[in-house]
């Protein structure tokens, strides 16, 4: 599938190194106010080269809405948008074009199309989340009228890690370093460690958390579209996601009943039904309870690294390879605005279903 969504929903084309990335977003209703700059500030936050611990690949990622905003207003018609490509070295990925980097998806395209582009993973690339970020950018703009925000950050870097409780941090901090961890000390731990495993040719994975404020009660669908499957299936269809936990995950399942309820109580400034505690993570039953909503998301390790690894050829002869593309060694700050973009398109959608239903 290429398509996200079921009325807000994104379509997105384009391989690492092909002309574009670009997608069309549909189901946006008239009338909102549209701020490129805000698409692009995102992008910025995205895109490649942006320090010493990211990919040197340079890319302005600057996006050209085709369609569907006039005036800096969303007209309802669909909103068509590219961001070109304009810094490919392809020559680099000729080592690889017929062998299968270990914890690729060389084999598995190869086996599922018979065919595959090899040239910096082509579709499989992590450059695809540009698309997302273009339209988690337009699903933000429009939850931002609704009072919802949605922030996500660094909590942890290998073993160097944050408290889990994302109430400590000032979150008006996350993008004051590269690492973009709201706490400062913890930062610069974060980025030296990832210097270090970049001096060896190594890479190194982590976590990022996931904060939505704002969310009104009620949001999610019964059964097979619980509100938690929905953002499970988003934050796991990210290039190198390998887990999603929400509210107490499994650390809390170790614990009481007693000691992980959460309690109703009614807030006395607005008179609505709110929880004393949030160890649900402000989902009970697959549905929204009013209260903040929050999960992690595990990054793994980037699987290219600058060392010679051993794999086999696609006619299954062993071979040895040493990649020279342009590779960052911990994805996880790049992939902290592809969490809050995922985050934004699933709730707007769930905020248009629940219209629906409601009409």
């Amino acid at each position: 599938m290429n398509s996200f969504g079921r009325i807000f929903t994104l379509t997105s084309f384009g391989e690492s190194h092909g002309a574009a990335i670009g997608g069309v977003v549909d189901g946006v209703p008239a009338g909102i106010a549209l701020d490129i700059s805000r698409i692009q500030h995102q992008l910025n936050r995205r895109r490649p080269g942006q320090s010493s611990i990211t990919s040197s690949r340079d890319e302005s990622d600057l996006v050209e809405l085709l369609s569907g905003v006039y005036d800096g207003v969303t007209t309802g018609a669909p909103i068509g948008f590219i961001v070109k490509n304009q810094d490919v070295r392809s020559i680099d990925y000729e080592v690889i074009k017929n062998v299968y980097r270990p914890s690729h998806a060389d084999y598995t395209y190869d086996v599922k199309y018979g065919i595959r582009d090899y040239r910096g993973g082509g579709r499989a690339s992590a450059r695809e989340t540009v698309a997302r970020i273009v339209a988690g950018s337009i699903a933000q703009q429009a939850l931002s009228g609704c009072g919802i925000t949605i922030h996500a950050y660094t909590s942890s870097i290998g073993n160097i890690a944050l408290s889990r409780d994302y109430t400590r941090y000032d979150l008006n901090k996350i993008d004051s370093n590269p690492v973009r961890c709201p706490d400062p000390e913890t930062a610069k731990a974060m980025e030296s460690l990832i210097d270090s495993v970049k001096a060896d040719g190594d890479t190194i994975g982590g976590i990022v958390t996931g904060v939505i404020k704002g969310v009104p009660a009620g949001l999610g669908e019964p059964v097979f579209d619980k509100l938690q499957a929905r953002l499970a299936s988003a934050m796991l269809s990210i290039n190198a996601a390998k887990g999603f936990e929400y509210g107490m995950g499994f650390d809390g399942c170790a614990n009481r009943g007693s000691e992980m309820n959460d309690a109703f109580t009614t807030d006395r400034a607005t008179g609505k039904v709110t929880t004393v505690t949030n160890n649900s993570g402000g989902i009970q039953g697959g549905i929204s309870v009013g209260t903040d909503i929050y999960f992690r998301v595990a990054f793994k390790p980037v699987a290219t690294l600058q060392q010679v690894v051993e794999t086999i050829t696609k006619d299954g002869e062993p071979a040895a390879i040493q990649v020279n593309g342009r590779h960052d060694p911990c994805v996880v700050p790049r992939a902290v605005p592809v969490v809050e973009a995922m985050a934004a398109m699933t709730i707007f959608d769930m905020l248009l279903l629940n219209r629906a239903a409601r009409i």
